[in-house]
């Protein structure tokens, strides 16, 4: 059996997105020929995104290594608590020490934390074993430099951080052995910047539906921590965070609501509106989002928000409980959201809102999961606060949330989408990664 160290700098415990695909695949690696070790930072070093829940699913019988990091009461006297940043220096050597003394076959890099990719290229220079790469996200973006587009956060950190994407991004990416993506766009403008790109082994693996976890909840029934009140109302729930690119989606999602209390108020007080962990900021310092926007368009009393983050399983729990279940858009076209799936495995009815063209609303379509709204169709950019008001009247009129659902299509998502799937296709993609670089 081939054998693949996996650097996930985030693992859990730590609640992070970027580790999700490797946390839901480690049940399924050596059931295709690859016997997995994971190479993290120390959960210490990121004690406020902790979520013990997330440990329930690991298989016992996987080795996990850990290595250090500077400490944050360190950096964050010079403004920096970025994980890849503060582990480098310590992973290097963990990493090495790994590939020399034990037996692999592939390094993996399954994260959003870029800094730590060139190391591949220092690894396969001394050790032979070649890479590959987990695009979750781009590594040099032009998002912030769009017509429109919010002003970029970070200050002097987000130019370092363009910088660092501008120096290494090519080198690394050239002598990596394959890439994986869960958007076919982060490809496109790659062979669109380097034109040696597109002769490089690349697929398109979605995260996958998280079965297993389903099957702990069932296995381990408990309410979630979020009340859903008052009793007797429809409620629609919203979890993930909220960054400024989905400001236009809440504007048209609670301008549809105003435009439903204003027509009928009594069917508007049916409904509620839950947002739940919508901030990655400590609890303290954490800010609300959509609240603020429903206050401007009147709603404000139909809707709640709980910005801090919550436990993964929890999330689960709450949407499950919820009558509904919100989706929405950012105005990056390019947004692939791995709660797509998760929300399309509890069952609930879907509302999504979703940008014109992106890959976002080409998912839900081929899901066939949700009732769309689509934003900025050009000459109808007025219309969906119509169509949202018309639907939530519906629903409340009605009493039923599944109004206007179209029929799933589980049979495809079964064979498609579930995370042993897409841990198929990873390790399909390992088996031909490996090849290439042993014919190079």
């Amino acid at each position: 059996m081939k054998r693949v160290l996996i650097i996930s700098p985030h693992f859990p415990p730590v609640n992070a997105p970027d580790c999700q695909r490797v946390r839901m695949s480690l049940p399924y690696y050596r059931q295709f020929g690859w016997d997995p070790v994971v190479l993290a930072v120390h959960p210490k070093h990121r004690s406020d995104w902790r979520d013990e829940s997330l440990l329930a699913g690991l298989p016992g019988d996987v080795p996990i290594h850990y290595c250090g990091a500077l400490p944050t009461a360190l950096t964050r006297l010079i403004g920096i608590q970025n994980i890849g940043l503060r582990c480098a220096a310590f992973l290097s050597p963990r990493g090495l020490e790994l590939l020399t003394q034990q037996s692999f076959d592939l390094v993996f890099f399954s994260t959003t934390q870029y800094l730590v990719t060139p190391l591949g290229r220092i690894w396969r220079r001394q050790t032979g074993v070649p890479y590959v790469i987990d695009l979750q996200d781009p590594w040099r973006s032009d998002y912030y430099e769009r017509p429109g587009a919010p002003p970029p956060p970070g200050g002097w950190k987000y130019q370092f951080a363009r910088l660092t994407a501008w120096l290494c991004e090519e080198r690394t990416f050239r002598d990596a052995a394959g890439f994986m993506s869960v958007s076919h766009h982060y490809f496109r403008e790659l062979q669109g910047r380097y034109p040696w790109f597109a002769s490089r082994l690349q697929t398109v693996i979605p995260f996958g539906g998280p079965q297993a976890d389903f099957d702990f909840l069932r296995q381990h029934p408990a309410p979630s921590s979020i009340p859903l009140n008052p009793a007797g109302c429809i409620h629609w729930v919203a979890a993930g965070s909220l960054s400024p690119s989905f400001s236009h989606a809440l504007r048209v999602l609670f301008a549809g609501l105003r435009r439903l209390r204003q027509q009928n108020p009594a069917l508007a007080q049916r409904l509620r509106l839950h947002f739940a962990g919508t901030s990655y900021a400590p609890p303290d310092q954490a800010p609300l989002t959509a609240k603020p926007i429903a206050e401007l368009y009147g709603v404000g009393d139909l809707v709640t928000e709980y910005p801090v983050r919550i436990g993964y399983l929890d999330s689960l729990r709450l949407m499950q409980a919820a009558d509904g279940l919100l989706l929405l858009g950012s105005d990056d076209l390019t947004y692939s959201p791995s709660k797509i799936y998760p929300s399309y495995m509890t069952d609930r009815p879907i509302l999504a809102l979703v940008h014109h063209g992106s890959l976002l609303g080409e998912l839900l379509e081929r899901l066939r999961c949700a009732r769309l709204v689509t934003l900025l169709v050009p000459g109808k950019e007025t219309e969906p606060a119509g169509e949202v008001a018309g639907f939530f009247q519906a629903v409340a009129e009605q009493r039923n949330a599944s109004h206007e659902q179209p029929a799933r299509d589980s049979r495809w998502f079964q064979e498609h989408l579930l995370a042993e799937v897409s841990t198929r296709r990873q390790c399909a993609l390992f088996d031909e990664a490996v090849a290439r670089a042993g014919r190079a």
